[in-house]
């Protein structure tokens, strides 16, 4: 029972590690959060964790590996996450001059956008080459036993973090606290935002301004990759 709550906990500490650096996802999650709402922003979530529960099934089945092997196919992807990246910039810019309190009184209910966060997320974790490559060989590799290096995997920092939490992987309970973890996230991090937003005035233009810069560097970044890829 100690082995199976600490793999649990291990698995959702690297769900959230994983999920909460800056990156085009949480930039979609924090738009959505503080201009429509707290369900607006964990659907946006939803649909980033779901495509993940897609790759996950799709890795086992070998056709991650297919698209890693095929560079024209994995150029042609990553060059529509970046048209679509800037284009849902665009977006994020466009909602800095509505965001003034424009949702001031407003519920998620009354949003008929509220939905449009989980289409937005889901479709630019299918394309975004970052997501493949984590399936294609640590997200593969959960299911296999071995031991993983937890912390070692996080964005940015994850030389600094590396040792710290070490765990044999080829455990569903890894999987499944893994997905919790994000669950957490996606929970957390939109309520926290759309509680700021409510103690600053300014702050939702600046997210929705925020987010347009970081979506519109990542799209520029993949546009580039695939035209590198394909060239």
């Amino acid at each position: 029972m100690t082995s199976l709550v600490a793999t649990l906990a291990a698995g959702v500490v690297f769900g959230v590690a994983l999920a909460a650096p800056p990156g085009p996802m949480n930039a979609i999650i924090a738009e959505e959060s503080v201009l429509r709402g707290w369900l607006a922003g964990f659907k946006a979530g939803l649909g980033a964790m779901t495509a993940d529960g897609i790759f996950l099934v799709l890795a086992l089945l070998g056709v991650v590996a297919f698209v890693e092997r095929f560079p024209l196919v994995r150029g042609v992807m990553i060059g529509i996450g970046g048209v679509l990246m800037l284009y849902f910039a665009y977006g994020a810019a466009t909602d800095v001059r509505s965001s003034f309190r424009a949702g001031e009184g407003a519920t998620d209910a009354a949003d008929p956008r509220v939905g449009t966060g989980f289409r937005k997320a889901f479709v630019l974790a299918l394309t975004n080459p970052y997501q493949i490559l984590f399936w294609l060989t640590i997200g593969v590799g959960l299911l296999q036993p071995g031991t993983l290096d937890v912390l070692a995997q996080t964005p940015y920092v994850g030389e600094s973090l590396a040792g710290i939490v070490v765990v044999d992987t080829g455990s569903p309970a890894l999987i499944g606290g893994f997905f919790g973890g994000i669950v957490l996230w996606i929970t957390g991090f939109p309520a926290a935002l759309v509680g700021a937003e409510r103690r600053v005035d300014a702050f939702a233009p600046v997210v929705a301004g925020v987010s347009a810069v970081v979506l519109a560097g990542f799209g520029v970044l993949f546009v580039t990759q695939s035209i590198a890829a394909l060239s």
